[in-house]
């Protein structure tokens, strides 16, 4: 795909999630917030943050205790690794599932736009394989896809934090921004 035609089609997705935001009653935005929202504030789209990723799957996951913003933790599986490189640099990030759960894999994470330009406590990415994964297998890691998870819009809802193996010490501007109105801790 072109990157005009990708940008287009990550255009029109973040349309929609703004509609959602806007006017769904299962909005993650206060409703006296919503009168006044004209949309998530995102990074431009990037294709250098769209990098292809190795593969290790973990036959036997591990558990990780994740702490969340309620202060109750969730137990989560660590199922595999991504292996990639941004500007020159090798990194990885882990992805999670939760016991019995084969769907999406969760790739929470913080780096050194968290706090300053993108939410305090992290975002979130899903990868949603076609098929199951296997070690050495390439996969594309989106970070023009990071969101914030929906503790950034309202303190009722309780949200796992990405745990320190998942701290990139780059610089992301990829995905969505901080929420301008985001409740404070």
């Amino acid at each position: 795909m072109s990157d005009r035609g990708y940008a287009d089609r990550l255009a029109a997705n973040r349309e929609e999630k703004d509609d959602f935001f806007a006017e769904h009653p299962q909005s993650p935005i206060p409703p006296e917030h919503r009168e006044g929202f004209d949309g998530l504030e995102y990074f431009p789209p990037d294709p250098d943050y769209r990098v292809e990723a190795t593969v290790t799957v973990h036959d036997e996951p591990e558990p990780v205790e994740m702490e969340t913003t309620a202060s109750n933790p969730v137990r989560y599986l660590r199922v595999v690794t991504f292996s990639f490189e941004i500007d020159g640099e090798e990194l990885e990030l882990a992805g999670y599932r939760q016991e019995g759960d084969d769907g999406a894999i969760f790739v929470p994470f913080r780096d050194k736009t968290t706090g300053q330009q993108t939410y305090h406590q992290g975002r979130y990415m899903e990868l949603e394989p076609d098929e199951e994964l296997g070690d050495g297998d390439a996969v594309v890691v989106d970070f023009n896809l990071a969101y914030n998870p929906f503790c950034a819009y309202s303190e009722t809802f309780a949200c796992p934090l990405p745990p320190e193996e998942n701290w990139l010490e780059i610089v992301v501007p990829a995905g969505e921004r901080a929420p301008v109105f985001a409740e404070s801790e």
